[in-house]
C-alpha cells in the first residue's frame, strides 16, 4: 500500500511533504500542525476537521461536469442538485455546504419536519427544496408554508395516500400550492450494500398502476399543472453504473408517457443520489467502477436520447448526491495511546549475572544481526525460541528468562523486517502479520466510525507522520469502548501497517479520512462517549484559520443529554464528599477542585501530552 493509497482515494486533496500529511491547497498546511496547534490549547480526545474548501470543490465538480455533458451532447434541459440533509444536518457542515454552493444555487432536500424547518431556514431563496419520505398533514402543510414564504419546493409523494392529503390542504387554505414530485418505483436496483433503495420492493415509490391514478387525481382537481417532477433513487453509494443505466431508460421512459398523458408543466427528473466516493486504500479493489465524467455522460445522453426517440421536451435533470458532495471535507484526528507490544523494548531487558546459555546465543544474534545474516540469524532465533519455551514448560528457566527472550526474538523479527524492507521474502511477511501490534486510538468506532461497525465500510486512515519512513507494523486498532467490536482488526486483503513508535518519547496521530458523510449523523454514545471536538480549518494563500469550535461535551453535558439531572449528580457527589470522616478540609476542598475540574471534561481519555 504505497503511500496509504493516498493517489487512489484522495482525489488530490492532500499530499506527503516533509514526511507529512499536508492540504494539497493554497498554503498547503499540515494536518499535524494543525492539530498541535489545537491541542496546545489542553484539548484532548479526538478532534474532527472540517475543511469546507473540499465543499466547494466537490460541488464545482458536479456542476462543471452536468454541464459540460449537456454542452457536449446538445441538450436542452439544465442542471440542478439538492443537498440531503440526512447525511450530515450539522450545523458547520450545513453553513459549508450552503455558503459554498450559493454561487451555484445550490439546494437542500428534506426527509423529516426537522429537516424541513431547516431547509426553510438555511436555504437561499431560488434555491431548490426537495422533499423526501413519509408525510403527514402537518409537514404537508409546512410544504405549503415554505412556497408562501418564496422558496421553490417540490414535494415528492410516496403514495397515493399523500397526494390526497395535498390536495386536502390545497383546498383548506389559501396558501400557494407547491410543485409535486411523483417518485416512481423501478423494477431497476443499484449495486452494492443500499442497493435494496431500488427494485419493485423498494420502500418507496409509486408503481405503475398508481402512477395513472396520481394523473387521474391532479386532472380531478386541476392541479396538474403543479406535477413537476418524476424522482427516483436506487441506492446509495453506487459501485456500478450499469444499473443506473437501466434505471435512467425506465424513468425517461415513464417522464415521456406522463408529458403525453398531459403533465405539461412536467420538466424535470431527479436521479436520486447514489454517486459514490472511493473508500479504498488497495489498488486490487475500488468502491466504484466509473467516473464523475462517466456519470455525467452517461445521464445526459441516455435522457437526451430517450426524449429525441419519443419527440418529447427534455427534462432538467436533478441530483441528490449528498456524499460525494460531503464525505471529503472532514477528517477525524485521533492520538494513540498505546502500543500493546511496547512491553518488547529492548530497555527492559533484565539479564542475570549468568544466563542460560540459549539467552547468552540470542544476545549474540541481537547484537551482530546484518544484511547478510538476517534470514540465518532469525530462523536461528525462532528455533531458539521454541527451545526455550520448552525448557520454561518443564521448569528449566523461569520467568525472567522467559521474558528476556521475547523481548530479543521480538526484536529479532523487528531488525530483519527493517533490514529486509525493500525485498522482504514470503516467510518475513508472514512473520509481519503474526506480529501484529494493537494502536490503542483515543476515540470510539460506535460514535466516529460507525458504518464501519455496523456495514464493514472500510475508510482510509494513514498517520500525519513518519511518512518519509517505511511503516512495518500490521496494525489493528482498538479503541477505548469496553466493547471487543470497537476495533478495525487486520486484514489480510487490505493491510495496514503503522509504524513503530515509542509513545513515551513523542505522540502518534492517525487520520481517517472521507467521514464527512453520514457519521456524525449516526455516530451512537457507546460508553457515553460523545462527539469529538470539531474546528473549521479555513485555508488561504499565506497561512490558515481555525474557526467554528464546539467542544465535545462534558461528562455532565453527556449525562443531562440522556435524561439525568447534571445539578442533581454534581451537589450528590459533593455532598457524599463533605461528609467523608477519611480526609482534612484542606484535602477535601483539593478533592472537590478536581472532581470539578473532571467533571467539567469530555469523556475521552487525557493519557496524553
Amino acid at each position: 500500500m504505497k503511500n496509504f493509497g493516498l493517489n487512489i482515494w484522495s482525489n488530490q486533496n492532500f499530499i506527503i511533504e516533509d514526511g507529512q500529511i499536508k492540504l494539497n491547497y493554497k498554503s498547503m498546511p499540515s494536518l499535524l500542525e494543525i492539530t498541535q496547534q489545537i491541542r496546545s490549547n489542553e484539548v484532548r480526545g479526538p478532534i474532527l476537521l472540517r475543511f469546507p474548501h473540499l465543499i466547494k470543490k466537490q460541488i464545482r465538480s458536479l456542476y462543471t461536469y452536468f454541464d459540460n455533458a449537456i454542452k457536449v451532447n446538445n441538450y436542452k434541459g439544465t442542471f440542478h442538485a439538492v443537498f440531503p440533509l440526512k447525511v450530515n444536518q450539522f450545523p458547520y457542515a450545513v453553513e459549508a455546504v450552503t455558503q459554498q454552493g450559493k454561487e451555484f444555487n445550490y439546494g437542500l432536500e428534506a426527509g423529516s419536519k426537522a429537516e424541513l424547518i431547516l431547509a426553510m431556514d438555511k436555504t437561499p431563496k431560488g434555491s431548490n427544496i426537495t422533499v423526501n419520505g413519509f408525510k403527514d398533514k402537518e409537514m404537508i402543510t409546512l410544504g405549503f408554508i415554505a412556497a408562501q414564504s418564496g422558496h421553490n419546493i417540490t414535494l415528492t409523494i410516496e403514495g397515493l395516500g399523500e397526494l390526497e392529503t395535498i390536495i386536502e390542504v390545497a383546498r383548506e387554505c389559501k396558501l400557494k400550492v407547491p410543485n409535486i414530485g411523483i417518485r416512481v418505483r423501478l423494477h431497476s436496483s443499484g449495486s452494492g450494500t443500499w442497493a435494496k433503495s431500488g427494485g419493485i420492493d423498494a420502500k418507496f415509490g409509486l408503481t405503475a398502476t398508481e402512477i395513472i391514478e396520481a394523473v387521474k387525481l391532479l386532472k380531478e382537481v386541476d392541479l396538474l399543472s403543479k406535477l413537476s417532477m418524476i424522482h427516483f433513487h436506487i441506492g446509495s453509494q453506487m459501485s456500478d453504473i450499469a444499473p443506473l443505466k437501466k434505471a435512467l431508460r425506465e424513468a425517461g421512459n415513464i417522464y415521456a408517457e406522463l408529458r403525453k398523458m398531459g403533465a405539461k408543466e412536467l420538466d424535470n427528473i431527479n436521479i436520486g443520489g447514489g454517486l459514490a466516493v472511493e473508500y479504498d486504500q488497495h489498488t486490487h479493489s475500488s468502491s466504484r467502477n466509473y467516473s464523475i465524467d462517466e456519470f455525467s455522460s452517461s445521464v445526459v445522453f441516455l435522457l437526451g436520447e430517450i426524449m429525441n426517440a419519443k419527440n418529447v421536451k427534455h427534462p432538467n435533470i436533478f441530483t441528490e448526491s449528498g456524499r460525494f458532495i460531503v464525505a471529503s471535507h472532514a477528517v477525524l484526528i485521533t492520538p494513540v495511546l498505546e502500543l500493546f507490544t511496547q512491553d518488547y523494548q529492548e530497555k527492559l531487558l533484565n539479564f542475570k549475572t549468568s544466563n542460560p546459555p540459549l539467552i547468552e546465543e540470542l544476545i549474540e544474534l541481537n547484537k551482530l544481526l546484518s544484511n547478510q545474516n538476517c534470514i540465518e540469524y532469525l530462523h536461528d532465533a525462532l528455533d531458539h525460541m521454541e527451545s526455550l519455551l520448552t525448557l520454561f514448560d518443564l521448569g528449566y528457566i523461569d520467568l525472567q528468562d522467559r521474558s528476556n527472550a521475547e523481548i530479543l526474538v521480538h526484536n529479532i523479527i523487528k531488525k530483519a523486517l527493517y533490514l529486509k524492507s525493500a525485498n522482504p521474502t514470503d516467510e518475513l511477511e508472514q512473520l509481519q502479520v503474526k506480529l501484529q501490534e494493537r494502536y490503542l486510538i483515543n476515540a470510539s468506532v460506535f460514535q466516529s466510525l460507525p458504518d464501519y461497525w455496523g456495514l464493514g465500510q472500510h475508510f482510509p486512515v494513514m498517520p500525519l507522520h513518519h511518512l518519509n519512513t517505511i511503516p512495518l507494523r500490521a496494525a489493528s486498532l482498538w479503541d477505548i469502548t469496553c466493547d471487543s467490536d470497537g476495533e478495525i482488526g487486520f486484514n489480510p486483503e487490505k493491510p495496514l501497517y503503522l509504524h513503530d513508535i515509542n509513545l513515551d518519547e513523542e505522540d502518534y496521530f492517525l487520520g481517517f479520512f472521507n467521514i464527512g458523510a453520514y457519521q456524525e449523523t449516526l455516530g451512537m454514545n457507546h460508553n457515553l462517549f460523545t462527539r469529538p471536538s470539531e474546528y473549521t480549518i479555513v485555508v488561504d494563500d499565506t497561512s490558515y484559520t481555525i474557526t467554528n469550535e464546539v467542544e465535545s461535551k462534558s461528562i455532565l453535558e453527556i449525562l443531562n443529554s440522556i435524561g439525568y439531572d447534571k445539578e442533581n449528580i454534581f451537589q450528590k457527589l459533593k455532598m457524599d464528599l463533605a461528609n467523608s470522616d477519611f480526609i482534612t478540609e484542606t484535602e477535601k476542598n483539593d478533592t472537590l477542585s478536581k472532581l470539578d475540574t473532571f467533571l467539567k471534561q469530555n469523556g475521552y481519555l487525557r493519557t496524553t501530552n
